[in-house]
């Protein structure tokens, strides 16, 4: 074997080392990002605690008596605040959580931000001012809310109702979110980076469900509603008083064209351009994902 390729097995094995030494802690691991996030990290061969209230250690936002036993021997954090850096006291929140990591000999952080959320850009100075090597991935909707989270039972039913009208925007797949911010976890080069992730393009809410409809061959109608009557709703179905809060707020102050753009995070983090609406859809409806 000559010097050149015993030189390159012993970059490898030295890299390999460095990963299994590091821990990384993943917050929101059983949601959108984090479990994309932790899978991503353990199939490259890095040591990953999943940090969740139904973990062990449990992490758990409300309790910060948990926060200690989940950094312990942490080198690395991704940050995903719940329920949203929109609500009251989550800079503060973030602001305790980044002192107790520092304190813990935490490394690095990538924190999970909203696009053209004040509130969220508040917490993305906290971090910003840790003393931590730090990243920020700002993302705009994520594309997996109409097959994983708020808008998929409305989709299977054949009727998504929201109030919002023909604002654009560039939904971004959660597979480039993840994707971005393993490479700030894991290599050098990102640290003071702000990335703004969006898809390469804008659509309506209701052309994405009718890109849905024909994906699937099925009817899929899109109503836009006042914010009242949604509200109204929401309230007769029982929800929370601080989620009916907060939606109220994404969709009106978030979605008041403020981010009808598109950005360049995604390939300036990991050097392709994001995934398209479209090959969303496609992956989601082949997996089976609004039968």
């Amino acid at each position: 074997m000559n010097t050149s390729q015993n030189t390159n097995q012993n970059r490898k094995h030295d890299q390999s080392q460095n990963q299994a030494e590091h821990l990384t802690l993943v917050l929101g691991s059983t949601g959108k990002t984090g479990r994309r996030v932790a899978a991503r990290l353990e199939a490259a061969g890095i040591a990953v605690r999943r940090g969740s209230r139904s973990a062990d250690p449990a992490f758990d936002w409300q309790d910060p008596a948990t926060w200690p036993r989940a950094l312990d021997g942490v080198t690395n954090v991704y940050l995903s605040f719940f329920p949203d850096l929109a609500v009251p006291g989550a800079p503060e929140a973030v602001a305790a959580f980044t002192a107790e990591a520092r304190r813990a000999g935490v490394r690095r952080v990538v924190l999970l931000s909203g696009r053209g959320e004040p509130e969220a850009q508040l917490a993305e100075e906290v971090v910003a001012r840790a003393g931590l090597e730090w990243t920020v991935v700002r993302a705009s909707w994520f594309a997996q809310n109409f097959s994983e989270g708020a808008f998929l039972e409305s989709v299977v039913s054949g009727e998504v109702v929201l109030p919002v009208g023909e604002v654009g925007e560039p939904f971004v797949d959660v597979e480039d979110i993840a994707e971005v911010a393993v490479a700030a976890l894991t290599q050098d080069g990102h640290n003071g980076q702000i990335y703004e992730v969006t898809g390469p393009r804008l659509l309506t809410f209701a052309e994405a469900v009718n890109a849905i409809a024909e994906a699937t061959g099925r009817e899929i109608s899109f109503t836009s509603i006042p914010l009242e009557a949604f509200t109204a709703y929401l309230k007769e179905e029982g929800e929370a008083p601080e989620v009916i809060e907060m939606l109220a707020y994404l969709f009106t102050e978030v979605l008041d064209g403020r981010n009808a753009y598109v950005t360049d995070g995604v390939q300036r983090a990991i050097g392709r351009p994001p995934r398209d609406f479209a090959e969303y859809v496609r992956t989601a409806a082949e997996n089976g994902a609004w039968k």
